[in-house]
């Protein structure tokens, strides 16, 4: 018998049951310090802090996260030094989420570690699951962006604007599209 929390099965990508107690409460927690801190401006910084520490969010020095800016839970969000989330940034942690310095993403860009089983009778008991995303140093998201669950993206990729990322991305690769898929660089994007 299975005797871990849902909230332990939750981030190790295990089926889990979003309605359990634990995890209503830490979601309400949550929406509770986003309204705040979606109220903030960039003048308050030290309120912005202290918001962001209650929402469990690990980060290095130097983050800027834009409002509005929105998560399922915040204790599942590393980010590194000088990550940058413009406005709109959604950030779905039922899992992991590791995002490298220096990351730059634009606005609106949505990074989606839920998912849900593909079987419809596993589906009608509620059950959920997730996968973790992990996003390398130096990495540039355009604008409207969608990063699937279980992605990977390494160091200094471009993800252009609007793409759908259904796959992991290579290292110095470019993505653009839905799906997204490489493009070729040309001599002049060096």
């Amino acid at each position: 018998m299975d005797t871990r929390t849902e909230r332990e099965k939750m981030t190790a990508g295990d089926l889990y049951h979003p309605g359990d107690a634990e995890l209503t409460a830490e979601s309400l927690r949550s929406q509770q310090l986003l309204r705040q801190y979606n109220d903030t401006t960039r003048a308050d910084a030290a309120e912005r802090e202290r918001l962001l520490n209650g929402l469990g969010i690990t980060r290095g020095t130097g983050c800027a996260l834009r409002v509005p800016f929105h998560v399922d839970y915040g204790f599942n969000i590393t980010l590194g030094d000088g990550v940058f989330m413009n406005f709109g940034g959604v950030i779905l942690d039922v899992c992991p989420v590791v995002i490298g310095d220096r990351t730059q993403i634009g606005p609106y860009v949505q990074i989606l570690t839920a998912d849900h089983p593909r079987d419809a009778a596993t589906r009608e008991t509620g059950a959920e699951f997730g996968r973790p995303i992990t996003i390398g140093a130096d990495v540039w998201i355009g604008g409207g962006a969608i990063l699937l669950p279980g992605i990977t993206v390494g160091d200094g990729a471009i993800i252009g604007a609007g793409a759908v990322v259904t796959r992991d991305v290579a290292a110095h690769a470019t993505v653009v599209g839905n799906p997204a898929r490489p493009i070729e660089k040309s001599a002049t994007d060096a």
